[in-house]
């Protein structure tokens, strides 16, 4: 089957809790459908480079979907509808990255260069 990294941006003033149930609902759709999300990762709520639809920040969402396109189509069409995602991507990719992505290996780095610094 066809592999996909599909994230989203939900608005900012949903909790962790409002987002987290938003991933397991794109998870259900995905499963539904016979595929299967191989990895989910929240990324934070992080700043935006400029406004979208009034939100200065958003809470972003990878998932890495293993799954047939009618299912992503599916997928696409249900969060579209959602009014809790301001954005969304999915991009069809050759091989799932194994591990943390480059966002939460950046957000590691970054943890790991403010403890030296403290320590310092």
């Amino acid at each position: 089957m066809p592999l996909y990294e599909h994230v989203f941006l939900a608005r900012q003033d949903l909790s962790q809790a409002q987002v987290d149930a938003l991933a397991q609902t794109a998870t259900e759709i995905v499963e539904a459908g016979k595929g299967k999300v191989t990895k989910t990762e929240t990324w934070g709520l992080r700043s935006l480079a400029y406004k979208i639809a009034k939100n200065r920040k958003a809470h972003f969402v990878l998932l890495n979907i293993d799954a047939p396109a009618g299912v992503v189509a599916e997928l696409e069409r249900q969060t579209a509808i959602s009014e809790d995602v301001i954005r969304f991507m999915t991009v069809r990719v050759d091989e799932l990255e194994g591990g943390p992505s480059v966002m939460m290996r950046k957000q590691d780095r970054e943890r790991t260069r403010r403890r030296e610094r403290e320590g310092e």
